[in-house]
């Protein structure tokens, strides 16, 4: 081989590298629905009218979220700057309804005016239908029924019935009251005489998971299994937990009352709560209204974490998606 042509063997390998490097470099091409770094610095300082920009980590989840840009947005993808006001449309909307009247869709109005990333349609209920849920088809209990599908499909073959019965499901519009057991319903009333809501409120059991199942006065038909993606979004979507690899562990697991709640948010159209609140800077108070536990003994649950599930419920009452009717939280 000449001279010339063992050069050239060796220089065009060392071309085509250098030419790969180089655009891998500088000729990247962005990708459609992506902004480059340098536009996404912009808008940000933009919206924030030169404040600071933090960036915020991608949510870990596996429902899609949308953008979040700059710090308008908490971690979880909240407004920081909480707005109680609705679009003009939807104000007139609502503000042409006379007083008392149930405004519909309007807790999911308000809820997505806050979370944009909020998105109503959620199944209240498993039903036959169930393993097409993809969203808690792969997560273990309690954020899923993976492993439980064969016990599901017996439950549910035995009630037969997956709705709330076809006088609440004809409803167009729904009003809720989601009722917990702190101990400030103690002695309350809600509202007076001639408006009280009046509401059954069951206290627990030692080992409730297998005894109200034998004490609970419903026919087979009329039990119902709660959808476990109410679990799974307040957990981390809403509360922003300790993912986990999404299983159970400690401080990870939101309370009763935040899931019935979060479940309102999507079959509800106005939500209001009774019961709720815990208050640590009065650690004597009783904890529920059926006992006499103390308030400090919420610090040693394993379960909740209840300091970050008060800040989402505030969330939710002070830009007016929910109505605190005892004002514990």
């Amino acid at each position: 081989m000449k001279p010339t042509h063992k050069l050239l063997f060796v220089l065009c390998p060392m071309l085509v590298l250098g030419f790969i490097y180089y655009s891998s470099g500088k000729l990247h091409l962005p990708v459609w629905g992506q902004k480059s770094q340098n536009d996404a610095e912009g808008t940000a300082v933009a919206l924030t009218k030169g404040a600071e920009v933090k960036r915020i980590p991608e949510l870990e989840t596996e429902i899609p979220v949308g953008p979040i840009v700059g710090s308008v947005y908490d971690k979880q993808g909240f407004l920081l700057q909480l707005d109680t006001k609705l679009p003009p449309e939807l104000a007139y909307k609502y503000g042409n309804l006379s007083e008392g009247v149930c405004k519909p869709g309007y807790t999911a109005a308000k809820m997505t005016n806050i979370y944009p990333k909020f998105m109503k349609p959620a199944p209240l209920f498993l039903d036959r239908n169930f393993k097409r849920l993809a969203k808690v088809s792969n997560y273990l209990p309690p954020f899923g029924f993976k492993t439980q599908e064969r016990i599901i499909d017996s439950i549910l073959t035995a009630t037969k019935n997956y709705g709330l019965g076809e006088e609440l499901d004809s409803l167009s519009c729904k009003k809720c009251i989601i009722v917990g057991n702190g101990g400030i319903l103690f002695n309350k009333s809600l509202g007076p005489p001639d408006r009280r809501i009046r509401c059954c409120c069951e206290r627990g059991v030692e080992g409730f998971w297998k005894s109200v199942a034998h004490y609970v006065p419903r026919e087979p038909t009329e039990i119902r299994i709660l959808n476990p993606y109410f679990i799974q979004e307040a957990a981390f979507q809403f509360i922003g937990l300790p993912f986990n690899n999404g299983l159970m562990g400690k401080g990870n697991i939101p309370t009763l009352g935040t899931v019935a709640i979060t479940m309102a948010l999507h079959n509800c159209d106005e939500v209001a709560v009774a019961g709720f609140g815990y208050d640590m800077n009065t650690p004597h108070a009783p904890l529920h209204y059926y006992e006499t536990v103390k308030m400090s003994a919420i610090k040693e649950s394993w379960t909740h974490n209840i300091s970050k599930e008060k800040e989402f419920l505030r969330k939710l009452v002070k830009s007016k998606v929910i109505t605190d009717l005892t004002h514990g939280i």
